[in-house]
């Protein structure tokens, strides 16, 4: 099996890897300079750098760079004690660059109005593989998103099925009503995905969980829902809209560690702002 054809396959399934790469070498080592190996999420692996202690302690590495998402560099000097030990009389130095192989991230939009194409060009622009999803063929075509990687006019049900979601989607739920709304939240409060985000005031967020809750799914499975969607920066416009969504999709991906997602914003806090709004 080819490395490079088994990362686009890990890529598209939405597994992380690290590729190791051997790229300077002084010397005699039991490999060559460019040798590869490739470590899955699994801890399996594909190819080689040459075995032994060094291939051992580069896999750890690999272990690390998979989980943090940073490269790493790894100097080894193969002196003749050691190298004697793990039965390779080479006496030479080496350098193994260690780096994470990430899927590319997918933006699946449910909705295709205003705010969804503003939101389609402008993750599409921030490295997110943009997904339409509408069920008004009207809306939902290659003329309105032509940046789009795949548009569905469809019910969203029969949709669901087809999109794969996986740790590196982000779920953005933007349909024209309530009750679409509802269909999609609550699919996507089973998935696993990375982001899920729905459009909407905090009475909307509370009264569409509320109906949710009575069909018995729990107040934890809402825990990790942005509502209302995006950094609060006083957007207006759907283009304003957009860029907050992505701003906020782009925090998510990036790991930013801060208050970003206050208690205000979190549907995790539904029952605190359900009481203010009852007041």
């Amino acid at each position: 099996m080819d490395i490079f054809d088994e990362i686009v396959r890990l890529r598209r399934l939405g597994q992380k890897s690290a590729l190791c790469t051997i790229v300077n070498v002084n010397g005699s080592i039991p490999s060559y300079e460019s040798a590869k190996l490739l470590v899955r999420e699994d801890g399996s692996m594909l190819g080689t750098i040459g075995g032994g202690c060094v291939e051992a302690e580069v896999w750890n590495a690999a272990r690390e760079v998979i989980e943090t998402e940073k490269p790493r560099h790894l100097n080894f000097s193969l002196g003749q004690d050691a190298a004697y030990d793990n039965g390779l009389i080479c006496g030479g130095q080496l350098n193994v660059f260690v780096e994470p192989v990430i899927p590319q991230p997918r933006a699946l939009i449910f909705g295709a109005g205003h705010i969804s194409k503003s939101l389609s060009k402008i993750a599409a622009m921030a490295g997110f593989e943009t997904v339409v999803v509408d069920n008004r063929e009207q809306f939902a075509n290659a003329e309105r998103f032509p940046e789009a990687a795949e548009i569905h006019a469809e019910e969203y049900e029969d949709v669901f099925p087809k999109l794969g979601v996986h740790s590196a989607t982000y779920l953005i739920i933007v349909t024209r009503g309530h009750r679409d709304d509802m269909r999609v939240l609550r699919w996507a409060v089973t998935t696993d995905a990375k982001y899920i985000a729905m459009i909407g005031s905090k009475r909307k967020v509370i009264s569409v969980i509320r109906e949710l809750e009575k069909e018995g799914i729990s107040k934890s499975a809402f825990e990790r829902i942005f509502a209302p969607m995006g950094f609060e920066v006083g957007a207006i416009t759907p283009e304003e809209i957009a860029v907050s969504v992505v701003a906020e999709m782009i925090a998510m991906r990036r790991g930013a560690d801060s208050n970003w997602r206050s208690l205000s914003k979190s549907v995790f806090a539904h029952e605190q702002l359900r009481a203010t709004l009852l007041r």
